[in-house]
């Protein structure tokens, strides 16, 4: 009896109380993770050649 109380309600919710993003407003948010995720990852690119070119000067020291 409590599962299917649990799932009753759970329906219930998710039909008439949840508020559902339009696709316009979902297509928008997908397109700010997308460039947020881009500049993240180009950053990360930077950065990690910025350590590779340090390094490399520091090994050349003893090689």
């Amino acid at each position: 009896m409590k599962l299917t109380n649990y799932f009753n309600e759970s329906y219930t919710e998710l039909v008439h109380k949840v508020s559902w993003p339009t696709w316009s407003e979902l297509r928008n948010s997908a397109i700010v993770v997308m460039v947020a995720s881009f500049i993240i990852a180009l950053l990360i690119f930077l950065i990690d050649s910025g350590f590779r070119g340090m390094m490399k000067v520091i090994y050349s020291f003893f090689y």
